[in-house]
């Protein structure tokens, strides 16, 4: 997949960033890469423990990010030469890795739109759904073949993946070995755009600037409380989302919007795709 290629960023200088990934700063977002080629995008610990770091250490002018994936794959999963010959205490400081990284995405300073094109697999479909907004190519295909490989996810999927699609296609996935295209992908929740081969980029390069554009409380809102509210109970989602929207309307900015549109400055909603 084509775009733009790392530049270095002096709120990214303090530490190399792994030659598995590639980061370019474009005005307000950043256009993240998984750089292995040559391995289908196979997430190995390096790549891990880069993600959590650059996630982390956003520079403060990021207001989105968008995660794509070099060569003709997003990510064929784990690099399962890395796990070979782990024990168990291993393997679980090895998914808690994968856990620390993955919520650095999803529950980090700013949103993710994710680019999707051919494999998206295992690992890769759960690095995927770590992010909020996904774009999928018409090459893409899902797969979870953990079942067959006699090992089971442990980067995050158990809970996202299964909150995406339900249990019972994840099920299906993991037991039979089931793959989704990329529309039917869109159809059960794994996507929320598809475009042609070659256009996903630049959707989701589209798709985070207007997410750049939201005032920085209302993203915070719908990133990190929004999700939470639809994992408790009603009542204190209700209030949870009283004091969520007063604190979101006090806003300074919000205040100057809420003026702008009452005053006809703003431009009403119209239908976009």
């Amino acid at each position: 997949m084509s775009g733009p290629r790392s530049t270095p960023h002096p709120g990214l200088a303090d530490r190399t960033i792994p030659k598995t990934i590639e980061v370019a700063i474009e005005d307000d977002i950043a256009i993240i890469h998984l750089n292995r080629a040559e391995r289908r995008n196979a997430i190995n610990d390096e790549t891990v423990h880069g993600l959590e770091w650059v996630f982390s250490s956003l520079p403060a002018s990021v207001k989105a990010v968008v995660l794509a994936g070099r060569g003709e794959h997003f990510s064929a999963g784990l690099d399962l030469s890395e796990v070979t010959e782990t024990d168990v205490a291993a393997g679980i400081a090895h998914s808690r890795g994968w856990h620390r990284a993955f919520e650095a995405i999803e529950y980090g300073r700013v949103p993710v739109v994710s680019v999707l094109h051919g494999a998206v697999v295992g690992g890769g479909l759960e690095l995927a759904c770590s992010t909020h907004i996904r774009v999928a190519e018409k090459s893409t295909f899902y797969a979870l073949p953990e079942g067959m490989r006699g090992i089971f996810v442990g980067g995050g999927g158990s809970v996202r993946i299964s909150r995406l699609i339900g249990v019972s296609r994840m099920q299906d996935m993991m037991l039979t070995g089931r793959t989704y295209g990329a529309d039917e992908g869109q159809a059960i929740g794994l996507s929320h755009y598809v475009t042609e081969p070659g256009e996903g980029l630049a959707k989701g390069i589209e798709l985070a600037h207007r997410i750049a554009r939201n005032t920085q409380m209302t993203n915070f809102a719908v990133q990190h409380i929004l999700p939470r509210i639809g994992s408790i109970d009603p009542v204190t989602g209700l209030a949870m989302e009283a004091l969520i929207s007063s604190i979101a309307q006090g806003d300074p900015e919000a205040k100057e919007r809420l003026r702008d549109f009452l005053e006809k400055r703003a431009a009403k909603v119209s239908h976009t795709s």
